[in-house]
């Protein structure tokens, strides 16, 4: 049996208004899942749709407001969030892209998920007289959705949610972003399949690079992270101080710059490459997997500032490296996508709760892969700061 629930449908007007459903799907004493959505009042968060996907195990909350990022995942005891200072889910409106410094993206960042893109995905650009080009991190993740929906296909005790979001600007770009989030009845994992799509008649060029951002008390000093590289380069003279605990998250330090480490990933005989970021005791990890011939970089962002200003770990898989976009494309990292082609990206997350689990996934990480080049400082060619 299908059940297909439309939420939000610009196109027919299509809205609706604190939703819920409880699937009949499961039984024998499993939990059931659950669907709904709400829209927050108050603050900067008025306006701001949340829908819950509850699969019975695990519990994720999706923000179509704000480009469809996943704001936060719970399974039993696990929370995966982080404290951003922005406190809450903050309204688009409030959030000031383009002012001057270019550094307005910073204004509404909040999520556990996040995409970065799709124009530009790094830091801001400016041109010769020091007008903005191009500001941190892009639009797409202060877009509304146009179209949401949920899928639920009790056969295959399947969940699938949907959404379409478009950046679009007059003379320049006309790119659609769908996405799905898919998982199944009372399932650890789940996967996000986004696939971008060229309106245009014209080629265009975009980057897409994702932010997967744990904090607190997941992600404490005594977390570290396992990621398989072929080349780890530090990205700035500060993280090449911190080569030696590259893969340690480390202790609160107030008022400490970021810390940021390129790599290649290293794959297995799949072609996928697997990470995880691991709990302080061993026994709690996230699992993300993704195709190397999708994303061929991946970024590590510690940011050790005191819990109260934003201490969070980033796990980034990209197709380029969130310098300037001028920069990247100097570099020969800047992707085409002719009129109506479109490209697929997935990403595969696991929890894993407890310590057997997560020792197993580890070794089986370490044992396809001898320990990769390390640079023992920025090289020009990846980093735009050194």
């Amino acid at each position: 049996m299908t059940n297909r629930f439309t939420l939000i449908d610009t196109d027919n007007e299509i809205y609706r208004d604190k939703f819920e459903f409880q699937s009949v799907g499961q039984r024998d004493g499993v939990r059931p899942a659950r669907y709904s959505m709400k829209r927050l009042r108050g603050g900067v968060s008025d306006g701001v749709d949340v829908v819950t996907i509850d699969n019975g195990l695990i519990s994720m909350d999706i923000l179509p407001t704000r480009g469809c990022s996943i704001y936060k995942v719970r399974c039993g005891d696990v929370e995966l969030k982080w404290d951003s200072p922005n406190m809450r889910p903050v309204h688009p409106s409030l959030v000031p892209l383009f002012e001057p410094n270019g550094l307005g993206w910073l204004d509404g960042f909040t999520e556990w998920f996040v995409r970065c893109g799709l124009e530009s995905n790094g830091s801001p650009d400016f041109d010769a007289n020091g007008k903005l080009l191009y500001p941190l991190h892009g639009r797409i993740a202060n877009i509304p959705a146009d179209y949401v929906e949920i899928c639920e296909e009790t056969n295959k005790k399947e969940i699938c949610f949907t959404g379409k979001i478009f950046e679009t600007k007059l003379f320049f770009k006309k790119f659609e972003l769908r996405t799905n989030l898919i998982t199944h009845f009372n399932s650890p994992k789940f996967t996000v399949r986004d696939t971008i799509t060229n309106l245009s008649a014209e080629l265009k060029e975009f980057e897409l690079l994702y932010h997967v951002n744990t904090g607190q008390p997941f992600a404490s000093p005594e977390g570290r992270v396992v990621v398989p590289f072929d080349r780890l380069v530090p990205r700035t003279d500060v993280a090449a101080e911190n080569l030696p605990e590259w893969d340690k998250l480390g202790p609160e330090i107030t008022g400490s710059d970021e810390v940021v480490f390129y790599f290649e990933p290293a794959i297995d005989t799949n072609g996928i490459c697997k990470t995880m970021l691991i709990n302080a005791a061993g026994n709690r990890a996230v699992v993300l997997s993704f195709k190397r011939d999708s994303f061929p970089y991946f970024a590590l962002w510690k940011s050790r500032l005191a819990n109260a200003d934003g201490y969070v770990c980033g796990l980034e898989p990209a197709i380029n490296f969130p310098n300037t976009r001028t920069f990247e494309k100097q570099q020969g990292r800047i992707a085409k996508l002719n009129p109506q082609e479109s490209r697929t990206f997935e990403l595969n997350f696991e929890i894993l709760d407890n310590s057997e689990a997560v020792h197993k996934t580890e070794s089986e990480i370490k044992n396809f892969k001898t320990k990769g080049k390390i640079e023992p400082k920025p090289i020009k060619e990846w980093s735009q700061i050194n």
